[in-house]
């Protein structure tokens, strides 16, 4: 399989930064909701070109990312 030119010039790299409980529970088993704040960065050529932090909420018993709707 050849891979794409494009792959190999542009990373992107995950890190956690934190954890923490968040409210309501998952409409799937009813476990509890954590929060994972991640930080994100994109590399060009292994330097650095952005800097991102969002926060990923998923749930500890059956580990189902969750999504927000407003």
């Amino acid at each position: 399989m050849k891979k794409n030119w494009f792959m190999y010039v542009c990373d992107e790299g995950e890190k956690e930064i934190g954890r923490q409980q968040a409210h309501g529970s998952c409409p799937h088993c009813g476990g509890k909701v954590e929060a994972m704040d991640v930080e994100i960065q994109w590399k060009f050529c292994f330097l650095p070109m952005c800097f991102n932090i969002k926060r990923k909420y998923f749930c500890t018993l059956c580990a189902t990312r969750l999504e927000l709707y407003f």
